[in-house]
């Protein structure tokens, strides 16, 4: 439990990191002069470094333990969050912004840690708890940076000093967190992976082949359906947290405190709703097993597209508020069965598909930016067009309760979810 509540607050810390910049880009379009181009590749650029980061940490996990792994993420991760105040050009803050993407991997750290710290029957809320109560941390960055940044201007420094000192808050946080990570966690309940491999050479956190697991995951078609999805709805998820704030100033004539508060309001229904996303499948399986899981997921994602489309042509600020708050639901808790469903897909290659699913929702983030920074585009447009897509996705998500032709009946099963650890002692973790 010391891990379970040291990583998703490490998590959040991240997204805090991750996201700190978004809710003060009102201030630096302005000081430099940015286009509505320039901020749509600044916003791909914050979440199109997060693909590849995924997909090596999740081999820096299995070769040095996530303590490790999550440990040097925070520490490399704090120098750009921190150095991203001596931009004084586009060019210079995108580059800072790309490399601050690579905190988004945090995620697979995460997953991967609550993954090998508990059993199968309680895996799956541990993971969705720890993956929602982190992803709050992109809701708090949105009401707490604008207040730092008010707060460092009635000190006396100009607007212009004042959003570079605020990003110092988000990564001395990073390093703080490093420090806790590294002392306060281990890597499995029997201790860390290098003193367990002084015993064992062999030891590994999760049983199986990477490179077999891999290849097994890129000839299931769920696989990719399930990228699809996630891309689908966290991948929005990400893209709101982005382009929230600056979307209530532009189409609401609010100032930075205020449209920081009403965008936070977002990230803020990730305090319940994607642990309920996973809920929901689970009470559903029971009764329709596999199949209830994908056709509840294409539920909560057709009524997320309803809800973005619907958001989209709000012009009365109450109702933008009540809509935005009525899609996130939906966003957040189809990222939660998302998730419910990934376990039952490929039992041999478990990390693989995580993985892969993961990175599908950064895709998504990426593809929606393009969209945001065409200039003949205006935000309610894109986010109209986005919605049809989600809600064509949500229709698309029910191939996956169609088996693959690579994969045995039985790795859909429930509602048994086979042990994802190596070793006798993980079917002891009962609770």
């Amino acid at each position: 439990m010391r891990a379970f509540h040291i990583t998703w607050l490490t998590f959040f810390i991240c997204f805090f990191g991750w996201f700190g910049i978004a809710p003060l880009m009102a201030v630096i379009r302005e000081e430099l002069h940015l286009t509505k181009s320039q901020i749509g590749n600044i916003v791909i650029a914050s979440v199109a470094i997060t693909i590849f980061a995924r997909l090596l940490v999740g081999w820096l996990c299995d070769k040095f333990g996530p303590r490790i792994t999550y440990t040097m993420m925070l520490l490399f991760g704090a120098i750009p969050v921190m150095c991203i105040g001596f931009s004084n050009s586009y060019e210079s803050f995108l580059l800072f912004r790309l490399a601050i993407g690579v905190i988004g991997a945090s995620f697979v750290i995460t997953q991967y840690h609550t993954s090998v710290m508990f059993a199968p029957n309680i895996v799956g809320t541990a993971n969705a708890t720890t993956a929602g109560w982190g992803n709050l941390g992109g809701g708090v960055t949105q009401m707490v940076m604008p207040l730092i940044f008010a707060g460092f201007v009635a000190a006396g420094y100009t607007s212009s000093e004042a959003w570079r000192i605020s990003m110092v808050i988000p990564g001395v946080a990073l390093l703080v967190m490093a420090f806790v990570y590294y002392f306060g966690t281990q890597d499995t309940p029997e201790g860390n992976i290098s003193d367990l491999r002084k015993t064992d050479p062999a030891y590994k956190a999760k049983a199986g082949d990477a490179a077999g697991s891999f290849l097994r995951a890129c000839r299931d078609h769920r696989v990719w359906v399930l990228f699809l999805v996630y891309g689908a709805c966290f991948g929005i998820e990400i893209t709101i947290d982005n382009i929230a704030a600056l979307y209530f100033i532009d189409n609401f004539n609010l100032g930075i405190k205020e449209a920081g508060i009403i965008a936070g309001l977002f990230g803020f229904m990730n305090l319940f709703a994607r642990a309920l996303g996973g809920m929901f499948s689970d009470k559903i399986s029971k009764k329709s097993g596999f199949k209830g899981r994908v056709i509840i997921l294409g539920v909560f994602l057709l009524l997320e597209g309803l809800g973005i489309m619907l958001f989209s042509t709000m012009t009365y600020l109450p109702l933008a508020i009540a809509s935005m708050l009525g899609f996130a639901l939906f966003v957040k808790m189809s990222n939660g069965a998302t998730y419910a469903v990934v376990p039952f897909i490929n039992k041999k290659a478990l990390g693989a598909v995580s993985g892969i699913v993961g990175a599908g929702g950064n895709v998504g983030a990426v593809l929606a930016g393009f969209l945001f920074k065409a200039e003949n585009i205006s935000y309610r447009e894109s986010l109209f067009i986005i919605g049809i897509a989600v809600a064509v996705v949500a229709f698309i998500s029910l191939l996956a309760m169609i088996p693959s032709f690579n994969s045995s009946s039985s790795e859909t099963a429930e509602p048994v979810l086979q042990p994802v650890l190596a070793g006798e002692s993980s079917v002891k973790r009962s609770n």
